[in-house]
């Protein structure tokens, strides 16, 4: 069996100001990090063959207060790219925008990256994880991709922790509550 368990990080004052967050590499904020830190206790009760995280420092940040120093950080796990968008506000986004990005699949930002090649560079790294209880600090966009396509669509609030059997493709559980 290969089991994943993907944290989402910490807040951040982008998400906090409701902007679009891709590859811009912010910090947590302090709730960020106390959500971090509120994750430690109940992680500490279980045991992973890997420990990988997002190269970005939020997630980073998040894998340390969380967990410890991930084993591998990895550019592979990063958030969707937003191109043209990044940074901008919810409200500030073109409606045929924000639809495609709810829609989400086919959804491709200007001179961004494409919800496909979220996918197939996500997947390549859970598909080559050998058989196991593995561990992935990322981002929101990586947990609604894997979501969506295990037939849970939803938005999840930093530090929520989704449990996959990834062979099955099944929802272990979701752990969402936050720290506010």
């Amino acid at each position: 069996m290969r089991e994943l368990w993907l944290v989402r990080h910490g807040q951040t004052t982008w998400n906090l100001e409701g902007r679009l967050t891709g590859w811009t590499d912010v910090p947590l904020t302090p709730l960020g990090e106390q959500q971090a830190r509120a994750l430690a206790g109940w992680l500490a009760q279980e045991r992973f063959d890997k420990v990988l995280a997002s190269d970005l420092r939020r997630a980073l940040h998040t894998a340390r207060l969380a967990y410890g120093e991930p084993q591998e950080a990895l550019a592979e796990l990063r958030e969707l790219e937003f191109g043209a968008l990044e940074g901008l506000k919810w409200d500030e986004l073109p409606e045929p925008h924000k639809s495609a990005l709810l829609a989400f699949e086919g959804f491709q930002a200007p001179g961004g990256e494409s919800t496909r090649a979220l996918r197939q560079r996500v997947y390549g790294v859970f598909e080559g994880l050998p058989p196991g209880r593995h561990l992935v600090f990322t981002h929101g966009g990586v947990l609604r991709l894997v979501l969506r396509e295990f037939g849970q669509d939803r938005f999840l609030p930093p530090c929520a922790v989704v449990g996959l059997d990834w062979q099955q493709k099944r929802v272990l559980f979701v752990r969402d509550e936050h720290v506010s």
